[in-house]
């Protein structure tokens, strides 16, 4: 014999199929009350019904930087913090990073090669290619280092491609 819950949801399902109504109504006490109000920019409800944070990633600021802005520790905070959340590379993606950068210019954003012309983080060539992420490409490490990144992502699709490439051919 059915329980009074179990008929009641019986008659609730059986009675809308018959008159060809979509979905049957769901009984306010199979739902559990919400417990806090939950924003779509901090939570997203998962295949199973359930609600996770969210952690939004948020673009690296010369004011929350622990290190003196164009400082070798500040450019690579900042590249470090930028790939992450402009292209979700982790750690094993830095470390390629910065090998690739030590043995390129040393992270020095004025480092400049007198004979080929390349320039900057990346050792970009010509220097003059950093202009499409800002006029301040000559020395501005943030613009080189969104160009270097934007490059290794069109032409190697990660720092680990690149090191590869470069531990190959010597350049990249």
């Amino acid at each position: 014999m059915a329980s009074k819950k179990t008929a009641a949801v019986a008659g609730a399902v059986t009675i809308p199929l018959l008159l060809g109504i979509g979905a049957a109504p769901v009984l306010a006490e199979d739902t559990p009350a919400p417990t806090a109000p939950i924003s779509e920019t901090t939570a997203k409800v998962t295949a199973s019904g359930t609600a996770k944070k969210v952690h939004k990633k948020t673009a690296p600021s010369r004011s929350k930087a622990p290190h003196k802005y164009g400082s070798v520790s500040y450019n690579k905070w900042y590249a470090k913090n930028y790939m992450d959340y402009k292209y979700g590379w982790g750690k094993g993606h830095y470390k390629s990073l910065v090998k690739l950068w030590n043995h390129e210019s040393g992270w020095n954003q004025r480092a400049h090669n007198g004979s080929s012309g390349a320039h900057g983080i990346p050792q970009a060539l010509p220097g003059s290619k950093m202009a499409s992420h800002g006029k301040n490409w000559k020395a501005n490490p943030e613009t080189q280092i969104k160009w270097g990144l934007s490059y290794i992502k069109g032409r190697y699709g990660t720092p680990n491609g690149a090191w590869k490439a470069f531990q190959n051919k010597g350049w990249y």
